[in-house]
């Protein structure tokens, strides 16, 4: 998008100078038609230079001021304003007024914007300034909770509105110089007005409150964290940041004695051959002594530990060892776990109940 270049006459707090106006190499036909409408003394109007000259002695009087718009404002605070409830008509008469926003052309550039330009007046702009003062600020600062700083923001609201009405400039079509009028006065044309009456309204900056301030929570360890943390509970899984983390995988011990096994265990040992042919000299039995393998265990059990705060997975005990049955067994046996043989060489607890291990 090209630079918008305006005159030092557009400028905030200058005063008013001839616009500065651009012109092509050929004129358009409806601006030399809008010229010769307006002008009292007939001029000859051939060439863009002649054009110039004309419009420079018509927007550059003092005469020349364009009616923007109209906007209708109250005349006091509305904690002043005179209620009159049966009569709608008296109520408008009486308590608001009727502002007529003027201004005065800048820039006209036909050659690559092809834009006209208008600054306000400076009766306009006090009549803002002043408007915004004594009613709109009042208005504001009733309709809101007050503050320690709040004079001083209505202040500052009041100095920003003053620096913005001043530096307003309207942009619109090189087509509005159609509404041109005698004395280089004119009136803008085709709603252009709307407008310019959105572009004044949005001036009048809201007095906002303060935004609430961001106060810091604190939050306090709780009761169970400081107990945990004393006696040491908290190592490895508790984090001060306020979220669990799993405990490290390590493997947990246990007493193999607590442990029940799903199948009876025997107690008593196996012979050798050596000990075979001394049990049983000549008319020993031909026993197979091939073993049985122990029964795949239905099922495991899960072991449940306090060591650790957390639930550890179930272990997987070993498969038990062989077991053997009575039938299988030497009747006599050099030796057996927990017993003696006797004279004729059966061991007194040859047949006794298989033994188990004691569950604490």
């Amino acid at each position: 998008m090209p630079m918008q270049l305006l005159p030092k006459s557009a400028a905030a707090f200058a005063p008013r100078a001839a616009p500065n106006i651009v012109l092509n190499t050929r004129v358009e036909p409806w601006l030399t038609q809008a010229i010769k409408r307006v002008a009292k003394v007939k001029r000859t109007l051939n060439n863009p230079q002649q054009h110039h000259r004309v419009l420079t002695e018509l927007l550059g009087g003092t005469a020349a001021i364009w009616n923007l718009a109209s906007i209708i404002l109250p005349k006091a605070p509305k904690a002043d304003l005179d209620q009159y409830d049966d009569d709608p008509l008296m109520e408008a008469m009486h308590n608001y007024d009727m502002l007529h926003i003027q201004a005065y052309i800048v820039h006209i550039d036909m050659v690559s914007q092809h834009e006209v330009a208008f600054k306000l007046t400076p009766e306009t702009i006090e009549a803002l300034i002043d408007y915004h003062k004594d009613i709109f600020c009042v208005d504001a600062a009733a309709s809101i909770f007050d503050w320690p700083e709040k004079d001083a923001q209505i202040k500052k609201l009041q100095e920003e509105f003053k620096q913005a009405v001043n530096r307003f400039v309207f942009r619109t079509h090189v087509r509005a110089l159609e509404g041109l009028e005698e004395d280089g006065a004119g009136e803008l044309l085709e709603g252009r007005s709307e407008v310019v009456k959105g572009a004044v309204t949005q001036l009048f900056a809201p007095l906002l409150p303060p935004p609430p301030r961001i106060v810091d929570i604190v939050h306090s360890t709780s009761t169970f964290a400081a107990t945990a943390s004393a006696s040491g509970l908290v190592a490895g899984w508790w984090q001060p940041t306020g979220f669990l983390a799993p405990a490290p995988s390590q493997p947990t011990s246990f007493d193999p004695w607590r442990v029940l096994p799903s199948t009876p265990s025997p107690t008593s040992t196996t012979c050798s051959d050596a000990q075979l042919q001394q049990c049983w000299p000549a008319t020993s039995l031909a026993l197979d002594l091939t073993h049985l393998s122990s029964p795949t265990p239905s099922c495991t059990q899960p072991v449940y530990t306090s060591a650790a705060p957390l639930y550890s997975s179930p272990q997987t005990l070993s498969v038990m060892p062989p077991m053997f049955y009575p039938s299988q067994l030497p009747q006599s046996c050099a030796s057996v776990a927990t017993g003696s043989i006797d004279s004729f060489g059966f061991s007194y607890n040859a047949f006794a109940a298989p033994q188990y291990a004691t569950t604490m």
